[in-house]
């Protein structure tokens, strides 16, 4: 079964307006499966996982694209870099839009070559696992917490989550084979690891031990929906900061981890300045932490920050499927006073909290008030590059319904982002 991605219409618009598509992300979240269900029958399909075709592409890459003509998918980019410089030559020569659309893994240095050997020539869509609005087939936009896109989106026909069927979601993660197919979830998760550890790391990263770096990411795991401090995961995992700073950014390149950065300048001199850390699936994360059963991880020590990181997530996802960058920041002073989430729009910031909880009192967003310098004329005065207004804010939290906490502050269910 075929689930729609939000992302489709991009798809369709940046591919009549370049002459190369490149979807990057995770792998298995269904790049292949979406760029086969959108292409017609003319276009061919070729993946470089065929030793025999990665090998041809690398030692004569000329020929490979006489063999694989326009217009044509091919898979997994990044282990044939050499081929980019030919792709170029035949969009410069022939300047046609839609001819090749390539897949790959997040950005690690290939990724990275190929957006500057085809700059201005291609046109990149980062795809994640499912949002639940794909899920449940409704419609996807970016999320702000402005009442009168609020009230819209708070349709009868939207599908409502209850604590339970939320933590099933969280806990089942995001990745589309488990909803199109009735697979076992931790057999799967299992052999995705091995996968990631084996093809990914190994072969795109060199790094030496598959063991420690899988060591690395139940670490960093634990550590979802809190600031990053390098020390302390470098001392859990027996490596150097170094290294762990390395390894993260190999997560993040890879797509499993989003870093959310602070939110920060010349007026609010107070901000801590390390970036907050979110695993991205949820279900991945579940399983490397050995979480046995959604009711245990609702029940359970984190079920808070997982509750978190499934919001941050679902709201990331939410800009990326538009074709935006996800404008997301978070705010945290010295004095340990936090607002979780911060989408800075248009010279708009919203503030957002994130709240395991059915019932959020007044006191809620009882932090938002400290973004206030920012719209202050004559703080502002002296720097106006740095003011920017402070829109309505929201606690997302499990509220059944949509309802104001006081003027400016929404609570809004967690089904409804």
């Amino acid at each position: 079964m075929y689930i729609t991605r939000a992302v489709e219409p991009v798809i369709k618009r940046l591919a009549g307006m370049f002459g190369v598509l490149l979807v990057t992300g995770p792998r298995q979240v269904g790049k292949t499966t979406m760029l086969q269900s959108l292409s017609g029958p003319e276009r061919k399909y070729v993946t470089l996982d065929d030793p025999d075709l990665r090998r041809l592409a690398k030692a004569d890459p000329s020929l490979f694209l006489q063999r694989f003509t326009p217009p044509v998918i091919i898979d997994e980019i990044q282990y044939a870099p050499e081929l980019l410089p030919y792709i170029k030559m035949h969009v410069d020569s022939t300047r046609r839009t839609d001819e090749f659309w390539l897949t790959g893994s997040q950005v690690f240095q290939t990724m990275q070559n190929v957006s500057e050997s085809l700059a201005g020539r291609v046109g990149i869509v980062n795809l994640l696992g499912l949002s639940t609005h794909e899920i449940h087939g409704t419609h996807s936009e970016p999320f702000l917490p402005v009442p009168e896109k609020l009230l819209a989106k708070a349709a009868p026909q939207q599908a409502k989550l209850g604590l339970h069927e939320l933590y099933a979601r969280i806990f089942k993660g995001s990745m589309p084979a488990l909803y199109a197919h009735a697979i076992d979830r931790e057999a799967y998760y299992r052999a995705y690891v091995n996968t990631y550890l084996q093809r990914d790391i190994r072969d795109l990263t060199q790094v030496a031990d598959e063991m420690s770096f899988f060591n690395f990411m139940t670490v960093v795991a634990a550590r979802t929906a809190r600031p990053i401090v390098y020390e302390e995961i470098s001392k859990d995992c027996g490596i150097s900061a170094p290294t762990a700073k390395k390894w993260l950014s190999i997560l993040v390149s890879s797509g499993l981890v989003a870093l959310v950065q602070p939110y920060h300048n010349n007026i609010l001199k107070r901000v801590v300045k390390s970036p907050l850390l979110h695993f991205l699936d949820t279900g991945l994360c579940a399983y490397l932490l050995k979480w046995a059963s959604p009711e245990t991880l609702e029940r359970g020590a984190m079920s808070g920050a997982f509750f978190e990181s499934f919001v941050f997530a679902e709201i990331y996802k939410g800009w990326l499927n538009a074709g935006k960058e996800p404008p997301l920041y978070y705010y945290r002073d010295k004095d340990q006073k936090e607002i979780d989430l911060l989408i800075y729009w248009d010279g708009t910031l919203y503030p957002i909290e994130i709240k395991k909880t059915a019932s959020p009192g007044r006191d809620a967003g009882k932090h938002f008030h400290l973004l206030q310098p920012l719209a202050d004329s004559l703080r502002t005065e002296a720097h106006p590059h740095l003011k920017a207004s402070i829109g309505p804010g929201a606690v997302v939290c499990m509220a059944n319904n949509l309802l104001p906490i006081d003027r400016h502050v929404w609570a809004v269910p967690a089904w409804m982002i």
